[in-house]
């Protein structure tokens, strides 16, 4: 019998069976493998150098580069006000005319300085020629009174009249006087000075011209009369204010009205000086709400002797607001890249990570981390600008 390995096919060739067919493909798969095998493995790449947040510096850049952990401290935030310039309330007056009466002179022009005691205006007034003439007959009333109460005593010290005459002598001439001082205390009223009343009284001369005199030093800021208008006491006819000083005042958010005290620091910037800082502080703090604008007055004095700062100007005040305890890093750490604030935190010696933050206030050179970054982190503080433009691929020369 002829084994099954070694039959033929019926055209002669020897036939091999499957099972030997299988273990030489197996062979020939061996000895590819072994021919791979004296080749070195493709390895991997780290994933995280694959990542395009992180920055690896070169020793070069490394010695541009300043690190430095970051921490919470007081921070005083700037609120920026719209605000204006004013009058100093306290340098300032409103003067109007003492009586009733007819504008006969103007001895004034808008902007001129005045004193205390100039005349600005004159005026003609019945009413003051009728207090004259009752003032006049005051006097001459309580000096004749005055005289019958004289002679009433040396009849008395005679025994030619009885005490009771001496008495009524004596109420008469105390109700003459009393009308006289009120005669005066009315022409005081009307304007008249303590001199002008005594020199009258001398006289015996009435005068119905009234004058509209200066209260107070400064320049004339508004004038609100012209010559023959009929004016009374309650209208106001000059403005005379003191320009030396002015007032900034702001009105403040309620949401921002905490964090502002009479005293704390302020600089004022105005537009139409080319937004020259002036520095102040805080004199005013309101102590109740707008209910209109939901806002709180505020108002600083300023210096204005060179006289450039104007009523009414637009003004900016820039306040500093209480200390409170934020998460601050310097202005210098962070990065503006494609609408982004980045600050680039240490991850090891050499290898840094862009990390997005968001930012809040910023003063004096430090600005306040919102979120992104908390105490402790090292962060890049100068070189930051260098180390984006390597991970951008911008050549940082």
């Amino acid at each position: 019998m002829i084994p099954r390995s070694s039959r033929k096919t019926s055209d002669g060739a020897r036939r091999v069976p499957p099972a030997a067919g299988r273990w030489s493909f197996l062979a020939a798969f061996c000895l590819v493998l072994a021919a791979c095998g004296d080749k070195p493995a493709i390895e991997a790449e780290p994933a995280e150098a694959l990542d395009p947040s992180i920055v690896v510096a070169s020793e070069a850049m490394q010695a541009r580069i300043q690190v430095a952990p970051i921490a919470t401290e007081p921070f005083s935030d700037v609120l920026r006000v719209a605000g204006r310039i004013d009058f100093d309330r306290q340098r300032m007056a409103r003067i109007g005319a003492p009586v009733t009466g007819r504008v006969t002179d103007i001895n004034t022009t808008l902007g001129a300085a005045v004193k205390p005691g100039d005349v600005l205006a004159r005026l003609h007034s019945t009413e003051l020629g009728s207090a004259q003439l009752a003032y006049l007959k005051a006097k001459a009333q309580s000096e004749l009174q005055q005289n019958a109460r004289e002679r009433a005593r040396l009849l008395f010290a005679a025994d030619v009249i009885g005490k009771a005459e001496l008495q009524r002598r004596e109420n008469e001439y105390a109700v003459a006087a009393a009308e006289l001082r009120a005669a005066s205390d009315q022409l005081s009223v009307l304007g008249m000075s303590p001199s002008a009343i005594s020199r009258m009284g001398k006289s015996g001369e009435i005068s119905s011209f009234s004058p509209v005199v200066s209260t107070l030093r400064g320049s004339v800021v508004e004038l609100n009369v012209s010559p023959g208008q009929v004016v009374q006491p309650a209208d106001a006819l000059f403005t005379v204010a003191d320009l030396s000083r002015v007032w900034a005042v702001a009105e403040v958010p309620e949401q921002q009205a905490d964090l502002v005290a009479a005293g704390q620091t302020v600089d004022i910037e105005v537009p139409a000086l080319g937004n020259r800082k002036i520095s102040g502080e805080l004199i005013f703090v309101g102590q109740v709400v707008d209910p209109a604008t939901r806002t709180v007055p505020v108002r600083t004095s300023i210096d204005n002797a060179d006289g450039r700062l104007k009523p009414a100007m637009l003004a900016t005040m820039l306040i500093v607001s209480r200390p409170t305890e934020q998460l601050v890093i310097p202005a210098s750490a962070v990065v503006r890249f494609e609408n982004e604030d980045l600050v680039y935190v240490e991850i090891e010696p050499g290898r840094f990570r862009a990390t997005q933050v968001q930012m809040g206030a910023s003063y004096n050179g430090k600005r306040v981390v919102a979120s992104g970054l908390k105490a402790g982190d090292r962060v890049v503080v100068e070189g930051a600008f260098h180390l984006n433009n390597q991970r951008a691929g911008v050549d940082p020369e």
